[in-house]
């Protein structure tokens, strides 16, 4: 049996693929695909693409449970080609069920890993390393981009680098993510129907509330200073703070629980969501990566660990749900801002909507007091 270290790095290396590269690194990429002609009105829709994937890679591995030593290792292998095909390919259409493809090998990794390193894990610390994947990844794909933006290099190498790295990480990976079943053995526990709801609404408000910024702030800030030297550092600085918070969550885990850390997470990103409307330029793109980064995978920690707590061995379809849920609320935010834009507004109405749906689901979780732990 792999040491719990060996777990929680494992996790942490398919996270940073899925998360940083399958999910996210069209965030960083935005500016340089605007450059050589993409609309932001396109960018919105693309985006939506990747989201609508991560719903139905939700649906279905909460509808077919799988192995997840299988899911795993295709999943990852699904993100390395998609990627790598975005820089090969110059067609829309192509562009868009690729992004859908990479959202949906981004769901089955995200549920899977959760399953099968939470139900291994006893150290908070050990937890918040699988965790601190995404925001690694992010920072990473982050960097990437802007060093190769500096180098003067377009979208499409820039594409082909990221899908050349991720197979690369999955090779390595192929034998140590996933290579032992979770066990199944106790019966699956009746959840309270609930509390479930209350988890699967909040983490759908999440979905939508954490979305606007983190797909469109690197444009944002290109915005107001269009230096890439200066603009650039928007997505790794996101990044950097996803993966410094969800290692410094370990131990308010054991002091305010998962339920109130995620409660707390909601209203923190709040005022990281509303940052932009009330310090316009550059100071509040910034305050909003810091912010809007630094509670977006203690919010999904926390989420996964409660759902964990609150339904067992059955835990896997429960984030499978929650997940979805998260990926319908993604989806109704690109689409709307790409709505909102054609007929004339702008992204601070959405901003506006963002900030109440994470007020009210983070009050909600607060009035329900301390889950199981």
């Amino acid at each position: 049996m792999p040491s719990q270290a060996a777990v929680a790095w494992s996790g942490f290396a398919a996270l940073a693929v899925a998360m940083g590269v399958g999910r996210f690194a069209f965030t960083p990429l935005l500016p340089m695909m605007q450059a050589a002609g993409l609309t932001l009105e396109q960018g919105g829709w693309l985006a939506a693409a990747n989201y609508a994937g991560y719903l139905a890679g939700a649906l279905w591995t909460a509808a077919h449970p799988a192995r997840s030593d299988r899911a795993i290792r295709i999943s990852l292998a699904a993100i390395g080609v998609a990627t790598l095909a975005m820089g090969l390919g110059h067609g829309f259409i192509a562009w868009l069920l690729l992004r859908a493809a990479a959202g949906v090998a981004s769901a089955w990794v995200l549920i899977h890993v959760s399953s099968w390193a939470l139900a291994r894990l006893q150290a908070p610390i050990f937890a918040s390393v699988v965790y601190t994947g995404v925001g690694a990844g992010i920072a990473l794909a982050g960097l990437a981009c802007l060093v190769l933006m500096r180098l003067g290099s377009g979208a499409a190498g820039a594409w082909t680098s990221l899908g050349a790295a991720s197979l690369a990480a999955t090779a390595a990976l192929w034998r140590r993510v996933g290579s032992e079943e979770v066990a199944q053995a106790a019966p699956s526990r009746a959840l309270p129907r609930g509390q479930s709801a209350l988890l699967v609404l909040c983490y759908g408000a999440f979905g939508f509330g954490y979305i606007i910024p983190a797909t469109f702030l690197p444009a944002m800030a290109k915005a107001i200073v269009p230096d890439p030297a200066v603009f650039g550092w928007a997505w790794p600085i996101f990044g950097a703070a996803a993966a410094a918070s969800t290692l410094a969550a370990a131990p308010l885990t054991a002091i305010a629980g998962n339920r109130r850390l995620w409660a707390a997470g909601h209203l923190v990103m709040a005022l990281g969501v509303a940052a932009p409307l009330f310090a316009p330029g550059i100071s509040g793109v910034l305050v909003s990566a810091v912010l809007v980064g630094g509670t977006f995978m203690v919010n999904t920690m926390a989420g996964m660990k409660e759902a964990r707590a609150l339904a067992g061995p059955a835990a896997a379809r429960l984030m499978a749900g929650m997940t979805a849920s998260f990926a319908a609320g993604q989806i109704v935010g690109p689409a709307a801002a790409s709505l909102w834009l054609r007929l004339g507004g702008s992204l601070g109405g959405i901003l506006g909507a963002a900030v109440l749906l994470l007020a009210v689901s983070g009050l909600a979780l607060l009035s329900t007091g301390r889950a199981a732990q």
